[in-house]
């Protein structure tokens, strides 16, 4: 049996090359041999349509004119896979088409900063692009266990609680999951979106490469206690501000290392199907590191006297939550989550989860508001409910906080602004991020509802757990209503809202 190398593209400096090497790899590996395109007793090719509704409204907290979304967008997602012996391949493509520029993939992250206010067009979402979202080969020969398999190209990453690894990114990645043991280590890098409207990474994800490693062992039946890790090397080129000329947002203006160890415990909380009375999951992270920043110009606008300076960061996070079942169909719980003012998340995360005891994944800090693990803190009330396999809703509500009063915090879901107008003609010269007030913590509260209804079971092979983890067609609601706390001033909006339906249907 014989693969096409990885390896025989000659090199190349330009990310769109990278982004076409990789939709001529994702079908290459899968063609080149005809017992992979095959079709063998499992499904191995189909397709997945989505069709997206969403209305946003106030995502700057009404700090700027317009920026509303509403729309509905189609995303089309080819797939093919085949196995044969040890060895298998995979390769998932995607066109979407929309009226707006609307969030088809609940993987793609809000990202206003770096996305919307840009003076630069290679990284702009567009209303219709073509993209390839995964393309891997995999061996899992390596131990005699079924549950082994080593891939290499880019894969679907994702741990149970989203809040390590939850993307679409290339890596060599190894997992062994049997019934005692659980385990997952590998490698990974970004080297392009693969979308043919966002031409240049994110300044974060340029030359930023992870190692992580991860292993769970079931000491009592149902109870599962494990060590994560991860390290981020970052040594991407800094861009320095030039005297006279605008800084783009898409300038990398830091790098450096960074390294998390965190400790969990679950009572297999995240696998919606257990029947627990009483489900519980615990993590504890810590965080440290070197970090280099560009200085900015001085006031004069002249070149600051160094033009970086580097830091020292130490930080810690805790998630911590309880569900209870009250019958078949009915589960309560409450969640507390915190991080320190210097923790931040290693940028792999999507934060959504099956917490809430049912099969759709949420939002761990808000379908609106989007939080992070980074100088926050959250405190999460639920109810959730789930009918055979037919049904499951889940409402929500979470308080939200800043740790240190005195720094900014994240989050993916809020891009409020402050505007410098001219005094003589009110035109706008200037917008920056909304600086937080000093002093005060409370960022605001929001409520969350999601309902879904599902129509079939897929019969989809079990490799393909990760890539696809939704069963073959459904309608789903999923909507978060904000209310900005004292933290954004009196100058705000009252309520933002961002609410999807989402139709999926898989041939």
């Amino acid at each position: 049996m014989k693969f096409t190398p990885l390896n025989n593209a000659a090199p190349t400096e330009k990310l769109f090359s990278l982004s076409k090497l990789g939709v001529a790899l994702g079908f290459a590996l899968l063609w080149s041999n005809p017992t992979l395109a095959a079709v063998t007793d499992t499904k191995n090719f189909g397709l997945e349509v989505k069709i997206t509704g969403q209305s946003e409204d106030d995502r700057d907290l009404g700090t700027l004119g317009g920026g509303d979304v509403n729309g509905v967008g189609l995303d089309l997602r080819p797939w093919v896979y085949g196995e044969s012996g040890n060895w298998s391949a995979y390769a998932m493509g995607q066109a979407v088409t929309s009226t707006d520029i609307i969030e088809t993939d609940t993987l793609q992250q809000s990202d206003g900063a770096s996305t919307e206010s840009s003076n630069n067009s290679d990284r702009k979402s567009k209303k219709n692009y073509l993209a390839m979202r995964e393309f891997w080969i995999g061996y899992s020969g390596l131990t005699p266990y079924p549950g082994e398999q080593l891939k290499f190209g880019r894969q679907r990453l994702r741990n149970d609680d989203g809040q390590w690894r939850d993307t679409n990114i290339e890596a060599l990645n190894w997992t062994f999951d049997t019934t005692l043991l659980r385990a997952n280590a590998g490698i990974a890098e970004r080297f392009s979106e693969y979308r043919t409207d966002l031409k240049e990474l994110a300044p974060e994800d340029k030359d930023r490469l992870h190692v992580y490693g991860d292993v769970a062992y079931q000491w009592t039946p149902g109870h599962w206690a494990g060590v994560r890790a991860h390290h981020s090397h970052d040594d991407g080129k800094l861009d320095y501000p030039v005297p006279g000329e605008a800084t783009d947002s898409l300038d990398k203006r830091q790098n450096g290392d960074l390294t998390w160890l965190g400790l969990e415990a679950n009572s297999d909380a995240y696998n919606w199907r257990n029947t627990n009375t009483v489900n519980y999951w615990a993590s504890i992270t810590g965080m440290s590191g070197d970090r280099d920043k560009v200085n900015a110009l001085n006031a004069d606008g002249t070149r600051p006297a160094q033009a970086k300076s580097g830091t020292s960061l130490d930080g810690w996070a805790t998630d911590l939550g309880v569900r209870l079942r009250l019958d078949p169909k009915w589960q309560v719980g409450a969640a507390y989550a915190r991080a320190s003012g210097d923790y931040e998340q290693n940028g792999l995360e999507s934060n959504r989860s099956n917490y809430t005891g049912t099969r759709s994944r949420v939002h761990r800090f808000g379908e609106a508001f989007r939080g992070e693990m980074n100088n926050m803190q959250t405190a999460t009330l639920f109810g959730s409910w789930m009918l055979a396999d037919e049904y499951d809703a889940s409402l929500i509500y979470h308080k939200f906080w800043r740790v240190d009063g005195n720094k900014p915090v994240g989050s993916n879901g809020i891009n409020a602004v402050e505007n410098n107008y001219d005094d003589a003609t009110g035109a706008l010269l200037s917008s920056s991020s909304l600086p937080l007030r000093d002093g005060e913590k409370d960022l605001g509260q929001e409520v969350d509802l999601v309902v879904t209804k599902y129509f079939k079971q897929g019969l989809l092979p079990a490799a393909l757990s990760q890539s696809i983890d939704e069963p073959s067609a459904l309608v789903r609601l999923r909507g978060g209503v904000f209310k900005p706390g004292d933290a954004y001033g009196k100058n705000v909006d009252s309520y933002m809202h961002r609410a999807f339906v989402d139709v999926i249907w898989r041939f």
